[in-house]
């Protein structure tokens, strides 16, 4: 029996199904992928011997981790505030500018943390931007902006976008009938949410959170700018002022641990519940609330993240690059780099998408341990630093696949290795949605479950898939360390451009590519997202295609 075989037979889920053999196969080579970097530091890491034990207990290194833990447990739970209402108000409510705000709200998600971090200085430090603007009203001075209050801010605009696409995913899926029901039985809008549409989010929330707090762990150049020391800014430290890296994999190999932690958090916070219709019908067309004379208030809970988040950031690059046009500085062609971050980008979507989807139909309809393992092992990559993931993959393509090397594929690799879990999360949490009858309806009709999977499944998973489609292009769009590690000889993208300008202190340079890095990113975001909120696309575009399939 080959190998395949092995697997698939081996492999039954909770409920006594069995999996079509190339569907387990190919989740285990995805997660089996997305495990090389651990593997690299755990042979790095060979010869500590017992050193690891006080490398890791010493008193330092207990303090950076109360530090990072809590920075994460802030962003994630202030990231869940921002970005459920803004979710809930973009799909479900008759606001103004609704779509424009739909594809601004997630555009933060495209700027280099230390980008961010770099404007909000300018804003908000103590002599900064705002600072002027309130002089003439006896400001003198503005709370320091450096440390724990600045990193959550700046982490915060970053990433609630994870949730907000995630939540919006799910909300287009949740059958109206449900609410409607509960607005029948004397439940007001308000009771209808918390007891009908927020149990109903429950995935989509905790799928959000969990990429939310990753990042977070592995975020560098926010915390770095402004001084706040997380776990892996020490991490950074020992990579770059160290020869000898193996101190560096021992503290990497703990946020191994850490992203295990979280991934049992996660795990436990999301439930085993059931998120699907459990009667047969076709989904609904959504009826849009009224908030009346509460429209333009919706508008301003949607409005101020994007105005903090992505119009101040733009204001403040634009001011710097029309300064150095002023000063006749000259500036870097961006044509090339514009060119290829979209097109790798837009590469890196679909095929980490596609590679997504065995993940996250086996860890939901085929549940076992072994589906669990294989959904876990995916996020690790996630939660480790950029420059780490990239430095294994160099050392996979010389050792392992050396025709990889030096190539834009291994740069892809990389990227569905640090990004894969967006696009995971938002397909599973889309998926759950589905109630399992449709597909077992398919199948008594003789449809094979690959034609099943095909024909009726991936067409209802469309909202997740175009989701975490748009949170996987948006995250290539900023990645710096593995883009500077693993580009080909020559080949310049957006992120590195604002990197090079950036390190030389030509602020004019890095405004002028990090706002067309917004601009390239902003179009087929646009898309994605307006995609979803057509509103014949959400589901009637979709029942003819599932009716059809099941006759």
């Amino acid at each position: 029996m080959n190998i395949s075989g092995v697997i698939s037979a081996g492999y039954k889920s909770a409920d006594g199904k069995r999996p079509p053999t190339l569907l387990v196969v190919s989740a285990a080579a995805v997660a089996f992928a997305a495990l090389i970097p651990v593997a690299y530091l755990l042979i790095r890491s060979i010869g500590v011997g017992s050193e690891w034990f006080d490398i890791i207990w010493r008193q330092s290194t207990a303090a950076v981790f109360g530090r990072t833990f809590l920075l994460i447990a802030l962003v994630t739970v202030i990231s869940v505030i921002v970005a459920v209402p803004v979710a809930w108000l973009t799909v479900k409510s008759d606001i103004p500018l609704r779509r424009v705000l739909s594809v601004a709200s997630v555009l933060p998600l495209v700027v280099p943390s230390f980008v961010m971090a770099t404007t909000v200085i300018e804003m908000y430090s103590p002599k900064g931007v705002l600072q002027g603007w309130l002089s003439g009203l006896g400001v003198d001075r503005l709370p320091d902006i450096y440390g724990l209050g600045g990193a959550t801010l700046v982490l915060v605009l970053m990433t609630y976008p994870y949730v907000l696409l995630t939540v919006r995913g799910a909300l287009r899926r949740i059958d109206p009938a449900l609410e409607e029901a509960a607005r029948a039985m004397g439940y007001g809008p308000v009771h209808t949410f918390r007891a009908v549409t927020l149990p109903m989010l429950r995935p989509a929330i905790a799928g959000g959170s969990l990429l939310v707090a990753l990042y977070t762990l592995s975020d560098f150049g926010g915390v770095a700018l402004l001084r706040y020391q997380t776990f892996t800014s020490t991490i950074m430290i020992q990579y770059e002022s160290s020869i000898d890296r193996t101190l560096a994999a021992v503290l990497s190999l703990v946020l191994v641990v850490i992203a295990v932690l979280l991934l049992m958090g996660e795990g436990f916070t999301r439930g085993r519940g059931a998120y699907h219709r459990s009667t047969v019908g076709a989904v609904r067309v959504p009826r849009r609330f009224k908030l009346g004379k509460w429209r333009w208030a919706g508008a301003a809970v949607v409005g101020i993240p994007v105005l903090i988040g992505l119009i101040i950031p733009m204001g403040v690059l634009l001011h710097w690059l029309i300064r150095g046009l002023v000063n006749d500085q000259e500036l870097l062609p961006l044509l090339v780099p514009a060119r290829n971050s979209l097109y790798i980008s837009l590469l890196s979507a679909l095929i980490t998408v596609m590679t997504a989807l065995p993940i996250a139909i086996l860890a939901v309809r085929f549940q076992s341990r072994l589906s669990r393992f294989f959904e876990r092992s995916i996020y690790i990559g996630f939660g480790l630093p950029g420059v780490v993931v990239a430095l294994s993959l160099v050392f996979f393509g010389i050792n392992v696949a050396r025709p990889l090397y030096q190539s834009i594929w291994l740069l892809i690799f990389a990227y569905g290795v640090l990004f894969l879990p967006a696009s995971v999360g938002a397909l599973r949490s889309s998926l759950l949605q589905v109630s399992p009858r449709v597909e077992e309806a398919a199948q008594s009709l003789g449809k094979s479950q690959w034609r099943v999977i095909f024909s009726v499944t991936v067409p209802l998973v469309m909202p997740g898939a175009f989701a975490g489609g748009a949170m996987v292009f948006l995250l290539t769009m900023k990645e710096l360390p593995a883009t500077l590690i693993l580009s080909p000889i020559g080949y310049r993208t957006l992120s590195s451009s604002i990197w090079s300008a950036a390190s030389e202190a030509f602020f004019a340079k890095t405004a002028a590519a990090a706002l067309l890095l917004v601009f390239v990113a902003g179009v087929p975001t646009a898309y994605l997202t307006l995609r979803g909120h057509d509103d014949n696309s959400d589901s009637s575009d979709r029942s003819p295609q599932v009716k059809d399939t099941v006759r």
